[in-house]
């Protein structure tokens, strides 16, 4: 897929910017605060809901603008193509398909984007939560029944945690039918969950292989959020009164997590911050691969601030994988990486929120 118009308003330092985007590469350049990134993050929105910068979600309007909106002309790899709308007035999110008001599971089902950026090691050594986004959004692109599973779980999840924090006894009556829903759901989501890494685990090896060659053998290990040996609804009575106390439910498919183990680095702490990187975006290329395997196209990829991420020769190899698989690129620097000269890429100038074609 690939996006060909893409405009934004009101979006941090982007009063309305337009601009025409190249199928395969196109570089932002410009000085640091520019607004560069908030080009990728404004693509990184239309495919997430949510941006992949820290920080609360007002800081994305722009202040004193009215509203912030995103629009975007999507063309599939069949020919179809999709104008995507996302504005945000205040505090709601509002999604368009084609002009017509869709849920916003709607309108990213329509749009993949995968991005490294400077925070990008957190998938490797960060809290579970950006783990589970990761393999969450992976699941959503190729399963058709996660979706649904996900908000049951997420209904009966919010019901048993506000029973938690407003009872003072646990009794069957109340907890058993919240109980009994999320068990049902997590198993589901596990079972989504592990297909999709069996799926994911040779990509992600051969794309870590080419990546860190010099760390041996890798293994991709998934802890599901609760005993393997027991029926979840059995735990969940079980942990009540822990639960009671601590006000929220400790155990389920939200609870889940995964690792990389190295042959030569069985523990995160071995790795450098290099090594998060590495990993972390073979993590990313694994998972665009299959996304591109199961769907027959690739996923847009982002790739901010590159070459301050990423040494020459690790440039070159991930740029040559990308175009090799024609995807279409979108990346950020200060000046056109040195692994681009010599390519064919639309080059935009970007300087105090306003965009201008180079090349």
């Amino acid at each position: 897929m690939r996006l060909e118009q893409l405009r934004i308003r009101g979006m941090r330092c982007l009063t309305d910017v337009s601009m025409a985007l190249d199928p395969a590469i196109n570089v932002f350049v410009g000085a640091n605060g520019a607004g560069k990134t908030s080009v990728l993050e404004a693509v990184f929105l239309l495919s997430h809901a949510r941006s992949f910068r820290s920080g609360a979600s007002e800081a994305l309007q722009q202040r004193g603008a009215p509203q912030l909106s995103i629009f975007a002309e999507l063309r599939h790899a069949d020919d179809r193509i999709f104008r995507l709308g996302l504005g945000r007035a205040g505090a709601r999110w509002d999604a368009k398909l084609d002009g017509d008001n869709v849920t916003m599971g709607q309108l990213v089902s329509d749009c993949a984007v995968v991005c490294f950026e400077p925070g990008s090691h957190a998938l490797i050594a960060g809290a579970a939560d950006e783990r589970r986004r990761y393999l969450d959004w992976g699941v959503f692109h190729v399963e058709h029944d996660f979706l649904g599973s996900w908000r049951r779980y997420q209904r009966a999840l919010k019901q048993r945690n506000s029973l938690l924090r407003s009872v003072t006894a646990s009794t069957d009556e109340l907890f058993a039918p919240w109980e009994a829903e999320l068990a049902q759901t997590a198993h589901l989501i596990d079972h989504l969950r592990r297909s999709y890494l069996d799926l994911l685990r040779p990509k992600l090896e051969a794309s870590i292989a080419g990546l860190l060659p010099e760390l041996g053998a890798v293994e991709l290990r998934y802890r599901r959020g609760w005993a393997e040996d027991r029926d979840l609804a059995q735990q969940l009575r079980d942990t009540r009164g822990r639960d009671l106390a601590r006000g929220h439910t400790t155990l389920g498919a939200h609870r889940a997590d995964w690792s990389i183990v190295f042959e030569r680095a069985p523990l995160r702490e071995h790795l450098s911050r290099g090594q998060e990187k590495l990993t972390a975006l073979a993590c990313l290329l694994a998972q665009a691969e299959l996304y591109a395997e199961c769907r027959g196209e690739w996923p847009v990829v982002c790739l901010d601030d590159l070459a301050s991420e990423l040494d020459q020769a690790h440039q070159a190899a991930v740029v040559a994988q990308l175009c090799a698989a024609k995807a279409q690129v979108l990346l950020t620097g200060t000046e056109v990486p040195q692994a681009l000269q010599t390519l064919p890429s639309r080059v935009f100038h970007v300087e105090q929120g306003q965009l201008t074609r180079l090349l």
